[in-house]
C-alpha cells in the first residue's frame, strides 16, 4: 500500500484541508498507516497533480485562506484498482520484541519499565478507540450499526485498531508479570 491510497481513503467522506486531513489521519488512518503531516501535504500535492483529488481555495475573513480537497473519479478508480489487487500478509517489526527476545540475558528492570509504558500507551489508544466507535455509532448497538449504518469502513478499521491495542496491552501485562515472577524467583535462590 502506498500513502496515496490511505490519503484517498481518508478523503472519501468529507472535503478536507491538509490540516483537517492530518487530524483525521491521526485519529483513524494512523491505526493502520502512519504518516507525518509533511508527508501528507506532499502526497496531497502529488494526488492533485495526478488528478486523483481536486482542490479548491476557501477565502476566510479572520484566518488565512485554506485549500480543501476531495476525491475525483480518477481517485476513486485508483481505490477500486487498489482494492482489487492481492494484499500481502502483515508482519510485526518491533524493537521491543527484540529486547524481550533477549530477556534471559539482560536485566529485566528496563524491559519491565518499557513494557509498562507500552501497555499504558495501548490503554490510552483503547480508550480513544472506544470513544471513536461510540461517536460513529451513536446510541445504536454495535450489531445494529454494522447491519444498517451508512458508512462502516471507518468503524471496521477502528475495531481492528481496538483489537490490536487490546492485544498489545494484554501481552505487555502478561510479559511484565512473567518477568517479575522470574525476577522474584531468582532473588529467592
Amino acid at each position: 500500500m502506498a500513502l496515496r491510497h490511505a490519503v484517498l481513503a481518508a478523503l472519501l467522506d468529507d472535503e478536507l484541508s491538509g490540516y483537517q486531513l492530518a487530524k483525521a489521519f491521526d485519529l483513524g488512518v494512523a491505526n493502520f498507516w502512519h504518516a507525518l503531516p509533511q508527508q501528507l501535504y506532499a502526497e496531497l500535492t502529488r494526488l492533485e497533480k495526478d488528478g486523483m483529488i481536486a482542490g479548491r481555495d476557501v477565502v476566510q475573513d479572520t484566518r488565512p485562506n485554506k485549500r480543501l480537497f476531495k476525491v475525483t473519479g480518477i481517485g476513486l478508480a485508483e481505490l477500486e484498482r487498489f482494492t482489487a489487487t492481492a494484499t500481502k500478509p502483515s508482519f510485526i517489526r518491533d524493537d521491543l520484541l527484540v529486547k524481550v527476545q533477549a530477556a534471559d540475558h539482560v536485566d529485566p528492570g528496563e524491559l519491565i519499565a518499557q513494557l509498562t509504558e507500552r501497555g499504558a500507551f495501548a490503554q490510552a489508544k483503547i480508550d480513544l478507540f472506544g470513544q471513536l466507535l461510540h461517536a460513529m455509532r451513536g446510541d445504536r448497538a454495535e450489531e445494529e450499526f454494522l447491519r444498517h449504518g451508512e458508512r462502516i469502513g471507518p468503524y471496521l478499521t477502528c475495531m481492528r485498531g481496538l483489537a490490536f491495542e487490546q492485544g498489545n496491552r494484554d501481552w505487555c501485562e502478561r510479559t511484565v508479570t512473567v518477568l517479575r515472577e522470574r525476577q522474584a524467583a531468582r532473588a529467592r535462590h
